[in-house]
């Protein structure tokens, strides 16, 4: 008997929204666990061959360090299978599914009994920035932030109004979270600051009533995206694309992937991003997705016994 771990691909910022909304993709990292003779993990999957599987994946990194948060230099040998789907180095959240099965893994073999919001602590206290991991979590769209007086993460769940749609466009490159961070400035002037409060508060009402006509002011931003557009072909003239049942376009986390979003039933739109890499020599796919409503999902696995 062993546990099967379900954790989605997210997307962070959303625009205005920087290191405090994100949500929630149907892209998912999953991986079975159980007690074992000896350490074992294999990896199938999206970019299987970028993934290491031996003790030094980050999955069951994470879930050693949670162990010596309780006096634990290590865990019972266990046997792991990773099948990954989310990209990595493109801004969809695959370290935060990371990080949130290993601390699954480490609080199934501990015994410890958290429920999901103490894991969602636990996991974005490890990431450093809650915006992945709470959407991760719970699903749906999350406004999160962390509590100056606990430490704790505090997070709001939002759903998707069924009027609007989202898609991502995954470009051919990587971007690594610590260059995209290191493009960002130190402060930001009071009018940038009022500017994205706005558009953030802007966003959130209008996914909440389900108002097309917020947008496309509501996904603008002047805290990340125009210090990384140096970083990502044909981002500036993607955040200005303008067309019939576009919502807008966002970089999606730290990027270079970018979200879309549309009214219902124009997923076409997602293509003038396609046709924009295209002109700066760049290729992409994209994935008509949807949001994952559910979030982490953590079940009980019977084994093959041909594998036991």
């Amino acid at each position: 008997m062993g546990w099967k771990v379900r954790v989605p691909a997210s997307s962070a910022n959303l625009g205005p929204g920087f290191d405090a909304l994100g949500l929630a993709l149907d892209i998912p990292l999953e991986c079975r666990f159980r007690v074992a003779n000896k350490f074992t993990l294999s990896v199938t999957g999206r970019d299987a061959a970028e993934i290491p599987a031996t003790e030094e994946n980050l999955i069951w990194q994470t879930a050693l360090r949670v162990a010596r948060e309780f006096g634990r230099e290590t865990l019972p040998p266990v046997a792991i299978e990773i099948d990954n789907q989310i990209p990595l180095g493109k801004g969809l959240g695959s370290s935060a599914a990371a990080l949130t099965a290993g601390v699954v893994i480490a609080e199934k073999l501990l015994g410890l009994g958290w429920k999901p919001l103490r894991i969602l602590d636990e996991a974005a206290q490890i990431e450093g920035h809650p915006d992945n991991v709470a959407a991760a979590v719970l699903g749906s769209i999350v406004a999160s932030a962390f509590d100056t007086h606990t430490g704790a993460t505090r997070a709001v769940r939002l759903e998707l109004p069924s009027n609007f749609g989202v898609s991502v466009v995954v470009p051919d490159f990587i971007l690594p979270t610590s260059e995209a961070r290191a493009a960002l400035p130190q402060s930001y002037s009071r009018e940038d600051a009022v500017f994205n409060v706005q558009r953030a508060a802007l966003l959130v009402a209008a996914f909440a009533t389900g108002s097309s006509a917020a947008f496309p002011a509501a996904l603008e931003d002047r805290m990340h995206q125009p210090y990384r557009a140096k970083l990502v072909p044909g981002l500036d003239e993607i955040l200005r694309l303008r067309a019939p049942g576009l919502l807008g376009c966002v970089l999606s986390g730290a990027g270079p992937s970018i979200l879309v979003f549309y009214e219902t039933g124009c997923e076409s739109v997602s293509d003038l991003v396609r046709q924009i890499f295209r002109l700066h020599g760049r290729g992409s796919e994209i994935f008509p997705t949807r949001i994952d409503p559910d979030g982490l999902q953590v079940t009980d696995w019977v084994a093959d016994p041909l594998s036991v």
